[in-house]
């Protein structure tokens, strides 16, 4: 099936170079990126190179299912969705859309990539049972809880309230982009749950036709698309979305640094998805820097510091209070009073009497301002090599 190349606003290549120093992400140079790609979604991911994309994130028809229109209780029609492109003739013939499309998106993944898929009741299972049929990995799945829910009109129902998202990966061996660190500083401090609390997309942010309509039935909050994408990628990172709509996934892309290529079948959500993003402008390299997990750090021994002169041999080290203490040896070994000598980490385990000990946050230096934890001079040497 032919389809047309729509170029976008390319401005986002700017912040998202195709070589990211912190990501190391390496992109193909014969994808089409920061584009929106007119067609059949399935026959454009098969006509793009194969394990070149590094995150897809996918809101597919959902197969609502709607049985004639829905009326508000002054009569009013609700808004919902009618569109051909939600339309199909039997279970059976979505089962085999979704098979066709997750195995092309399965194809076009790097071996660490991941897929975000979402939807509601009438559809996520049915999805979910073909991702793990093509032996997807599931990481987790994701509760959407929205703030503002449209209401049961008819009374016969729960309100719907909430859609799922289920994350996975290519195999259970995969070592997908998590920013754990990040994630918990976006919730106070406190560990990520699964379960999200987001308003739906509505006023400013949801976008009109010249008649005052929505220009997309199921046009998704970027604060959603924002938690993903930080999430689960990496600045300069290449994400594909095969159901494009006006360009949510697109505008939270270029907004944080990444590529987008984005498949789309209906022109007018085209020409809503180019206008959209050529709004955006992209935040700047320290504006999307996140925080990272020491662990991601590079590793750092202790004997840096003494062989670089950052701290002498034969300096004593203080504990926090000041009561503990311990002498620096030139291999970056520590001994104390009582004979006992090893690691940071293991003299302090032994000083307080404890299983294990974290050596640099338990040491301090002493200095004419007082006690200074040996971690901060870890960080210093850390920054510098960020910066070679």
């Amino acid at each position: 099936m032919s389809h047309l190349r729509v170029v976008a606003d390319n401005t986002a290549t700017a912040s998202a170079p195709k070589s990211d120093p912190e990501s190391a992400s390496v992109v193909d140079d014969s994808l089409p990126l920061n584009e929106i790609l007119q067609g059949d979604c399935v026959d454009l991911m098969n006509s793009l190179p194969e394990g070149s994309v590094d995150l897809i994130f996918a809101d597919p028809p959902y197969n609502l299912q709607l049985g004639g229109d829905l009326s508000r209780p002054d009569n009013s029609v609700v808004d919902g969705v009618t569109e051909s492109w939600d339309q199909y003739d039997s279970m059976d013939a979505y089962d085999l859309f979704t098979h066709d499309w997750l195995q092309a998106a399965r194809r076009l993944l790097k071996p660490d990539g991941a897929i975000w898929v979402m939807g509601s009741y009438h559809n996520i299972f049915r999805v979910g049972t073909v991702l793990q049929d093509q032996k997807f990995w599931i990481q987790n799945d994701i509760i959407w809880r929205k703030t503002n829910p449209m209401p049961n009109f008819r009374g016969t129902r729960f309100t719907n309230a909430h859609e799922t998202l289920i994350w996975a990966t290519k195999s259970e061996d995969a070592r997908p982009t998590f920013h754990y660190d990040a994630m918990k500083m976006m919730n106070d401090g406190v560990q990520m749950r699964s379960d999200w609390t987001l308003p739906i997309c509505t006023g400013h942010e949801r976008l009109k036709t010249e008649g005052g309509g929505k220009a997309h039935p199921t046009q998704k909050p970027e604060s959603l698309l924002h938690r993903v994408i930080l999430s689960t990628s990496n600045p300069g990172d290449v994400i594909l979305d095969p159901f494009f709509g006006t360009g949510t996934t697109g505008a939270v892309a270029k907004k944080l640094g990444r590529h987008f290529i984005g498949l789309e079948r209906e022109a007018d959500y085209i020409a809503h998805a180019r206008k959209r993003i050529a709004k955006v402008r992209p935040a700047g390299t320290e504006a999307i820097k996140i925080t990272r997990s020491k662990r991601s750090e590079p590793r750092v021994p202790f004997a840096t510091l003494v062989e670089r002169g950052l701290i002498d041999i034969g300096t004593k080290l203080f504990s926090a209070k000041g009561n503990l203490t311990a002498k620096v040896r030139a291999d970056g070994s520590l001994a104390c009073d009582d004979g006992f000598e090893g690691s940071i980490h293991k003299v302090g385990a032994h000083l307080t009497d404890a299983p294990s000990c974290n050596g640099w946050t338990f040491w301090h230096t002493m200095n004419k301002d007082g006690l200074t934890p040996i971690d901060a001079i870890r960080t210093q040497i850390r920054a510098e090599m960020a910066q070679a």
